[in-house]
């Protein structure tokens, strides 16, 4: 038996949950303020990241975010772009700041043609952009200032070239490859890749 993919658009935060016919005095909004409104947490700061790398690079946001592609950006010059995130500061209580480090973890994908999990593992994006979210004040961190992110771009051929067995990388040694840069600089630096090992 073969079911049909459910097909979405983006919503606007009005529509109503319903009972039958109807309408309860709930909307998709109050949803989204009770589930994401914790932009600290693990989950929340890492698709923040992806939000904010997107609207650096030109990325077409009337698009829907894709849970299931090999990679988390699609430029408009067809560039893939894994972002990773970290922070100092964390939605729970903490003893100390958190480590910093990302993943760069090789993995498998799903195809959507064939519908099957493909078998290699390999870091399927050309670009990785870590947004390290630096900030250490926990009474004044705001995740929406783009201002108290660091950004670290490395095209994947370096990380393959340098890192390929590792799993995660440190701040440390993302800092002995390559300088962070702002968020108003995200575009300009992206544009000097060197991408001819392009996946």
């Amino acid at each position: 038996m073969s079911i049909v993919q459910s097909s979405f658009s983006l919503k606007t935060g009005n529509e109503c949950f319903i009972n039958s016919d109807n309408k309860l005095p709930y909307t998709l909004l109050d949803f989204w303020r009770w589930n994401n409104s914790d932009l600290l947490s693990n989950a929340a700061r890492g698709r923040l990241a992806e939000f904010i790398v997107a609207i650096a690079l030109g990325v077409d946001i009337q698009l829907l975010r894709s849970e299931r592609d090999a990679y988390d950006l699609l430029t408009p010059t067809w560039i893939k772009v894994e972002v990773k995130s970290s922070a100092y500061i964390q939605s729970w209580k903490q003893e100390k700041y958190s480590h910093i480090s990302f993943s760069i973890r090789p993995a498998r994908f799903w195809n959507e043609e064939t519908n099957k999990l493909e078998w290699e593992y390999k870091r399927h994006a050309d670009v990785y952009i870590f947004c390290h979210l630096k900030h250490k004040d926990p009474e004044t961190i705001n995740p929406l200032d783009v201002n108290q992110r660091d950004f670290y771009l490395i095209p994947t051929h370096t990380i393959n070239q340098l890192k390929s067995s590792q799993k995660t990388i440190s701040l440390s040694a993302l800092q002995q490859i390559v300088s962070a840069t702002t968020f108003d600089n995200i575009q300009i630096v992206f544009s000097t890749l060197s991408l001819k090992n392009k996946n």
